[in-house]
C-alpha cells in the first residue's frame, strides 16, 4: 500500500460525507445530524489534505511548468465531462438559478473561479474548486518569491484576515459581472501560459497571486469564509512542514482558534452551521480526524478508504447531479418507511461508487497519464 494512502483515505471520508450531506435530506431525513455539519467536516478534511500535500508536490517537482500541467490534467478532465453532463440533461433537469444566464458564466467555469468572483456554478459542489485554485495560485507565488516554508505565519494571516473582514464587510466591494469574470479569464489563461511555457513566468506568477488575493478578498461570495479556507489550506501545509522538522506546531493551534472565532461576530454570517456549537464542533472533528489518520498512517488499515480516496473527485463532482436525477426518478421518498428509505439510499450510493469508477478509469486515469507524459517531453 502507498505510504500515503492515509491521505488517499482521508479523501474518501471527505467525499463520503459530502455525499451524505447531500442525499440524506432527500432520501433518509432522519438520520442528518445536526450537531454538526457533515459536508463541511468533508469538505474541511479535503482542504486540510490539500494543504498537506499541493505545497510539497510543487517543491518536489521543483517544476512550476510541470506543476501546472498536472493540475490541469487533474482538474479540467473530469470537470468538464460534469459540465457536459448536466448541460446535455438540462431539458429535464434545469440548471441551477444561481448561475448566471450570460457570457460570464463560460468564463467562470473556465477558470474555476466561480465562488471567487461571486456566482454560481453548474454543480454546487464546484464551488470548493475556487478555493483549491486560489490556494495553487498563492502557493506558486509563494515558492517562486521564496517564501513559501512561512505556512505557519500565512496560516495565522489569513485568519486573522477572516476574522477582521468578518467584523468588517457586510459583502464583497466588487459585485458580481461580466467585467470581473472576463478580465479574470484573460489573466488566468495568459498567465497559465506563462507558468507552463516559462516565457515571463515570474511576472506573471506575481500578477496571479495578486489576482488570486485580490478576488478573494474583494469579490468572493462571502470574503470571511474564502479566508478562513485559506487558513484552513495552509495549517495543513504547516502540519506538513512540522513533521519534515521544518516548523513548529503552535501556529495550527493559533489558527484552528481564528477560524472558530472567524464568524463569531461576522456581519455576514447567516448559516446555521457556523453557529458557535455547530461550526467549532465541526472544525474539531475535522482536526480528529486528520490527526488520528497522521497517526495510523503506518498501521496499513486503510484499503477501502484508501480506494474511495483514489475516486473521490469522481464521487464528489458526481454525486449532486446524480442525485437530482435519482430524487427525481423515485419521487419524494421523506415520508417514505425508513426500510425503504435505507433501501433506495444504500441504491444511491451503489449507483455513484459505480459511476465514479467509470469515471475515474475512464476519464481520470488516461488524462492524468497524457499529463504525465506532456510534462515528461517538456523535461
Amino acid at each position: 500500500m502507498s505510504r500515503l494512502a492515509w491521505l488517499d483515505a482521508l479523501r474518501g471520508i471527505g467525499a463520503v460525507a459530502v455525499l451524505a450531506e447531500h442525499m440524506l435530506p432527500w432520501v433518509i431525513p432522519s438520520l442528518r445530524p445536526y450537531w454538526f455539519n457533515l459536508g463541511m467536516y468533508g469538505v474541511l478534511v479535503f482542504f486540510l489534505v490539500s494543504g498537506y500535500i499541493i505545497p510539497t508536490s510543487l517543491e518536489r517537482r521543483g517544476d512550476v511548468g510541470g506543476f501546472w500541467v498536472g493540475r490541469v490534467f487533474r482538474l479540467y478532465p473530469l470537470y468538464l465531462t460534469v459540465i457536459a453532463l448536466v448541460m446535455a440533461t438540462s431539458w429535464w433537469m434545469p440548471i441551477r438559478q444561481e448561475v448566471p444566464r450570460d457570457s460570464s458564466s463560460i468564463a467562470t467555469h473556465a477558470t474555476m473561479l466561480q465562488d471567487v468572483l461571486g456566482t454560481g456554478a453548474v454543480v454546487d459542489t464546484m464551488w470548493t474548486l475556487s478555493y483549491e485554485m486560489v490556494f495553487y495560485l498563492l502557493v506558486t507565488t509563494l515558492f517562486v518569491i521564496g517564501v513559501h516554508r512561512r505556512s505557519g505565519s500565512i496560516a495565522i494571516g489569513f485568519g486573522v484576515a477572516a476574522v477582521a473582514s468578518g467584523l468588517l464587510m457586510a459583502a464583497a466591494p466588487i459585485a458580481p459581472g461580466a467585467w470581473p469574470s472576463w478580465l479574470s479569464f484573460a489573466v488566468f489563461f495568459a498567465g497559465l501560459a506563462c507558468l507552463i511555457t516559462g516565457r515571463f513566468r515570474t511576472a506573471a506568477t506575481y500578477v496571479l497571486g495578486a489576482g488570486a488575493l485580490a478576488l478573494l478578498i474583494l469579490s468572493s461570495r462571502v470574503p470571511w469564509f474564502g479566508l478562513a479556507i485559506l487558513a484552513v489550506m495552509f495549517a495543513g501545509t504547516a502540519i506538513q512542514r512540522w513533521e519534515r522538522g521544518e516548523g513548529p506546531l503552535w501556529p495550527v493551534g493559533v489558527t484552528a482558534v481564528l477560524v472558530a472565532l472567524s464568524p463569531a461576530w461576522a456581519i455576514h454570517a447567516g448559516w446555521w452551521w457556523v453557529r458557535p456549537g455547530v461550526w467549532i464542533t465541526t472544525i474539531l472533528l475535522a482536526a480528529v480526524t486528520f490527526a488520528m489518520a497522521m497517526a495510523l498512517r503506518h498501521r496499513g488499515t486503510f484499503r477501502f478508504l484508501a480506494w474511495l480516496g483514489m475516486v473521490s473527485y469522481s464521487v464528489y463532482l458526481l454525486h449532486h447531479p446524480l442525485l437530482k436525477y435519482f430524487v427525481a426518478i423515485t419521487g419524494d421518498l421523506r415520508r417514505s418507511p425508513l426500510a425503504i428509505q435505507a433501501l433506495m439510499g444504500t441504491l444511491f450510493v451503489g449507483l455513484v461508487l459505480g459511476a465514479s469508477w467509470l469515471t475515474y478509469r475512464f476519464v481520470e486515469i488516461p488524462m492524468q497519464r497524457l499529463g504525465r507524459h506532456l510534462t515528461t517531453r517538456q523535461t
